[in-house]
């Protein structure tokens, strides 16, 4: 039987997008960002542009989120983030995508963002068309409960 652990490592394991969210002193910000999950070694990578700021949004803020969907289901991860330009992880972690954005994996322009998850909120859903059918059903009973699937706070 998974656990709810494994089933949070295993959606974001599914991923490759996800919503980075940093605070900026006085606004949260989100945007999407390519996610490398390492599960063993308890981490979430992400590669980013040192012009973009977050790094600096970090240093001073480390708490972060990270939302996901893979396929029906949902994954939001709080942690806390660091910010370093380690070549050796940035070459380990180099795709063709990430040429898009920069020279190579020695660019002094990369950063690598390292999140350490502390907690993982999901929700499993059967999808669209199951989870329909079973609204439809609740409303044509009278039935006031919807079972949509599981919805879960797990500690990382």
């Amino acid at each position: 039987m998974t656990s709810d652990i494994d089933m949070a490592w295993n959606m974001l394991e599914g991923a490759k997008t996800g919503f980075l969210t940093t605070w900026h002193g006085d606004a949260l910000q989100s945007r999407p960002m390519a996610l490398y999950t390492r599960r063993d070694e308890g981490v979430i990578y992400f590669l980013t542009d040192a012009a973009s700021h977050k790094d600096d949004a970090i240093r001073q803020y480390p708490s972060v989120n990270v939302s996901l969907q893979d396929g029906s289901s949902y994954v939001s991860v709080a942690g806390e983030a660091s910010v370093s330009h380690d070549v050796a992880k940035i070459k380990e972690l180099w795709t063709p995508f990430a040429e898009a954005w920069w020279d190579g994996p020695e660019d002094p322009a990369i950063r690598l963002l390292t999140l350490s998850p502390r907690e993982a909120h999901f929700w499993k859903t059967p999808g669209k068309i199951v989870s329909t059918i079973a609204m439809l059903a609740a409303a044509a009973t009278g039935s006031n409960k919807v079972d949509l699937g599981k919805e879960k706070r797990v500690p990382m």
